[in-house]
């Protein structure tokens, strides 16, 4: 099973799409695609506010033996592979 998404990797696309963001426009002129079209701004608001905080809370209600349990348990993981 792959491991990241399948989009494209043609290294002509994916050039152009790197500068289409750089000039904040198409390079036929036309406006860029809103990424967040069609969500609720407040949702995609409070998403970003919980991913921000999300990890360092996590970190500080941890015990060190729990921290220290579940980074081997990850270590474990990664190196079974």
């Amino acid at each position: 099973m792959p491991s990241r998404s399948s989009k494209d990797h043609d290294f002509a696309t994916v050039g152009r799409r790197t500068v289409e963001k750089l000039i904040g426009e198409k390079l036929t002129g036309e406006p860029l695609d809103d990424q967040n079209a069609g969500k609720n701004p407040a949702a995609v608001a409070l998403g970003k506010l919980g991913g921000a905080k999300g990890g360092a809370a996590r970190a500080a209600a941890l015990s060190p033996a729990r921290r220290k349990a579940i980074a081997k348990k990850a270590a474990q993981s990664r190196w079974k592979k």
